[in-house]
């Protein structure tokens, strides 16, 4: 059943259109203020378990060969399970979310958070903790979720700040996983760190089970398109395997090159189906509207512009002061230094949110990424001090703070609510795109310029330097990118849904 557009005209807001919304009325329950205060916290607090989860194992990258007896290359897989878990998740627990109701995924995707930790937490060999941490990929996409259930749970008025704050628990989940996995590193068994991760997880559902209401699924009584979830899953595992393992593979090697290749037709041949099937997996017919087809780009290079610091800030603040530029720093120090940088995304959130409501969330995303860039360029001037990198770490943040908060708004003010969760998922993925790439390109700087200490290869200063013009560099383009989003003026569609079609999403 193609979606058809509601006769209707009514006024749009920066956060999305002023449409009648009874779902989030009921929810309200008569307490508006105060149960979407609640909503706002116990999804923040999803976020933040989530982030946590993600983040945690860094301190634990270098010590993973020694921990399990097995090639650098091997334990590389850690990591690269759980991008790959996530890339394919996002997308599809997201369209889940809008067919069978948003909080029942959540609670589903909470479940291999749990179980992942706990094989992680019990794995004897470096197989299974790739496992472990394969399935801890798959919460990721409770972010994106809980965003799009904002737009069912709270007030008009107060959905900019609450979108800003919930997204900015990306940053503070690492904000605290990074010192906290450093303390217990440096202090502890390793394994607690998971063991700790479940037992968050699990409060963290129990909150979400208790105190957010089920509310009707909003593309209840669609179809699931399982052949656009297996052409996306080919496609994104082919592109991250590629695009994550091509520098140690090598860029021009016949398995790094075929994996593009397998890339290309598979999501090629994806984007026909989602545009001639009858409930897609993602409705590209939406994407390409110039409002969320800008935002997605400007989203890629957003990623980008937030995870070449995140690689650069560390490395510096622990390499040894021998160098003339390291700072010598323990990796628990370096935790803390970069902590305040992840709460200060927390306290600008608000502002952030306010900020797109007086001035539209466009604005709002032009300003954070300029000020992601000023952010690299105040590295580049104070990358020999531990307080100038505290800063550069001050400002970036700021940035991404602004920007993230006001992605998911732009998104949702174009987009019907019945696909709101898909929206966003796709939204969330470009931006895991953007920090693979990131992740992918600073990796190659850092490794092709280096110097010698104690005779082994460490980054350069240059390389170093290089790497944080290339992030101011993409931040500009963003800022570009973003500045060429239409306004807001025609408001987002309302698919009509038969009416025996919206169910209660049942209590999990």
């Amino acid at each position: 059943m193609h979606s058809t557009h509601s006769k209707s005209q009514p006024t749009a807001s920066p956060a999305g259109p002023t449409v009648p919304n009874p779902a989030a009325d009921a929810a309200a329950g008569g307490r508006g203020p105060r149960r979407a205060g609640l909503a706002i916290a116990v999804l923040a607090s999803a976020g933040i378990a989530s982030s946590i989860t993600q983040t945690m194992v860094t301190p634990l990258i270098p010590r993973f060969p020694a921990i399990f007896n097995a090639p650098a290359a091997t334990t590389a897989w850690i990591i690269t399970a759980t991008l790959l878990a996530a890339a394919v998740a996002v997308p599809i627990s997201g369209r889940l979310g809008d067919l069978f109701g948003k909080r029942r995924m959540i609670l589903i995707l909470a479940l291999p958070l749990v179980v992942g930790a706990l094989v992680c937490a019990a794995a004897p060999n470096v197989e299974t903790m790739i496992v472990g941490r394969a399935l801890q990929g798959l919460g990721s996409g409770m972010v994106p979720l809980g965003i799009a259930m904002l737009r069912d749970l709270v007030p008009r008025e107060r959905l900019s700040s609450a979108i800003a704050t919930v997204s900015a628990t990306l940053g503070v989940g690492g904000a605290i996983g990074m010192p906290i996995s450093a303390a217990v590193v440096q202090f502890a068994d390793w394994r607690a760190l998971f063991i700790g991760s479940a037992v968050i997880t699990l409060i963290v559902m129990l909150a979400i089970w208790k105190l957010i209401p089920a509310l009707p699924a909003g593309a209840a009584g669609q179809r699931f398109d399982w052949i656009g979830a297996i052409g996306i899953t080919i496609g994104l595992v082919a592109l991250m395997l590629a695009v994550s393992q091509g520098s140690s593979w090598g860029w021009s090697a016949p398995l790094t090159l075929s994996l593009f290749g397998v890339a290309a037709i598979a999501l090629g041949l994806w984007g026909v189906w989602e545009t001639r099937t009858t409930d897609p997996l993602v409705d590209l017919r939406t994407a390409v509207i110039p409002r969320v087809l800008l935002t997605n780009i400007a989203s890629i290079f957003v990623g980008f512009g937030m995870y070449a610091s995140m690689l650069v800030m560390p490395q510096l603040l622990q390499l040894p002061s021998q160098t003339g530029y390291g700072l010598g720093q323990s990796i628990l120090a370096a935790g803390l230094w970069m902590a305040p940088a992840g709460l200060m995304m927390l306290l600008l959130s608000p502002v952030g949110g306010r900020l797109s409501d007086t001035r539209g969330p466009k604005f709002t995303l032009v300003l954070g990424v300029l000020v992601l860039a000023l952010g690299y360029g105040v590295g580049l001037l104070c990358m020999g001090s531990t307080w100038g990198l505290l800063a550069t770490s001050l400002v970036i943040n700021s940035g991404v703070a602004l920007a993230y908060g006001a992605m998911p708004a732009i998104i949702m003010s174009a987009v019907p609510r019945s696909e709101t969760a898909a929206a966003n998922g796709f939204n969330t993925l470009m931006r895991s795109i953007g920090t693979t790439v990131g992740a992918a390109v600073i990796g190659l700087v850092l490794s092709q310029m280096t110097t010698t200490l104690g005779g082994e290869p460490v980054p350069s200063e240059a390389g170093f330097k290089l790497a944080l013009l290339l992030g101011a560099g993409i931040s500009v383009a963003a800022a570009i990118i973003a500045a060429c989003i239409p306004a807001s003026r025609v408001p987002a569609p309302v698919h009509r849904v038969p009416a025996a079609a919206p169910h209660p999403e049942r209590a999990a």
